[in-house]
């Protein structure tokens, strides 16, 4: 008798995280915060890759569906990995608004916002629908993480990249910059829904050092990127009454979520402390990882606009030395994806063994 074993390409097909996406959406948002900060070799370079990570990912994915649906469908609507499959829509609409930022191609922006717009109604609502009517639910403790505020993400990345653009869509610009500011208020009400569930998971249940997984740097990041909305959005007020009549509310909340997501900072920064030197949990690479990525690129980009808008020209001194560590931590990251793809496809091949 002899052992099989399965092609690493197709195991990795069939073991595609639906949150792989993240990959996109780091790189974008890193991109586009060294570009802000004057780095141009280096946001022209995470562009050029970003494109190719997002068209290998959409063919990884489209391969996996092919291949096992039912499975693909049974992860969409799960709790565990269903808010996953929207980075889809937030990879979309980083790397679209790379090409209006970066490239300066306004065209293939509005056309990937309109497929992102597409995928957050497909994913969003069968994501919301399945796990509404499951009959079988896990207790909140199992059931949520950090990456139900992917929610958020994706909502607020329709609103950043659809105010960016909308001054190119003719006859439609003025709904839609209303779109995209209702978008911007949805993200808002999701994030206090969301939010107030994981601060209850994190201060009335036990909390093991391995379950404290990257993605809850998304309580950063989704209040970074709902900064970036607001500040777009301030930007844009010009272009139409109804964001110049609710300006000082728009300014003012504007500043709560950059508040709150310089709170977050700190305290990610004592757990994961707590896990990694208390607890001894090994860092080892991971997807989830470029969920951790993406906040610091975020508020980046976040806090360089929200400086430009209200104006507040202190605040630039920090991306002027945040970059830095959104860099380090991609480059970090990416390291370890490399790695694991080395181990994967260039590993000796273990002996099959008759018996």
């Amino acid at each position: 008798m002899t052992t099989t074993h399965k092609n690493p390409f197709w195991a990795g097909v069939d073991g595609l995280a639906p949150s792989y996406f993240a990959l996109v959406m780091a790189t974008g948002i890193v991109s586009i915060a060294a570009k802000l900060e004057s780095m141009p070799k280096i946001a022209w370079s995470l562009f050029v890759v970003n494109i190719v990570f997002y068209a290998v990912l959409w063919i990884l994915t489209l391969l996996r569906v092919f291949r096992n649906f039912p499975a693909t469908l049974a992860d969409l609507t799960s709790h565990q990995r269903g808010h996953g499959f929207l980075t889809m829509v937030a990879g979309t609409c980083v790397l679209g608004r790379q090409f209006h930022v970066i490239a300066n191609n306004p065209p293939i922006a509005a056309g990937l916002w309109l497929v992102g717009l597409a995928l957050w109604f497909l994913l969003m609502y069968t994501f919301i629908t399945g796990v509404t009517i499951g009959e079988s639910k896990p207790p909140l403790e199992k059931g949520l993480s950090g990456g139900w505020l992917l929610l958020v993400v994706s909502t607020q990345s329709i609103s950043v990249t659809g105010a960016s653009i909308f001054d190119h869509l003719g006859r439609w610009a003025e709904p839609i910059l209303f779109i995209t500011l209702a978008m911007f208020l949805l993200g808002f009400m999701l994030y206090i829904l969301v939010i107030s569930l994981i601060f209850y998971r994190f201060t009335f249940f036990q909390l093991k050092p391995e379950e404290l997984a990257p993605p809850y740097w998304i309580n950063m990041g989704a209040m970074a990127i709902t900064t970036l909305a607001g500040s777009v959005l301030i930007l844009e007020a010009d272009h139409t009454q109804v964001i110049q009549d609710i300006m000082p509310f728009l300014k003012g909340i504007t500043l709560l979520f950059w508040a709150t997501a310089t709170w977050w900072i700190p305290l990610m920064l004592i757990l994961g402390v707590w896990r990694h030197g208390y607890k001894r949990v090994p860092i080892v690479y991971d997807p989830s990882y470029w969920a951790l990525v993406f906040p610091l690129g975020m508020y980046t980009a976040c806090t360089y606009q929200l400086a430009k808008a209200i104006p507040l020209d202190f605040l630039f001194i920090v991306p002027r030395y945040f970059v830095y560590l959104a860099i380090a931590a991609w480059a970090i990251t990416m390291l370890g994806l490399l790695r694991q793809l080395g181990r994967t496809f260039f590993a000796p091949a273990p002996q099959s063994s008759p018996s």
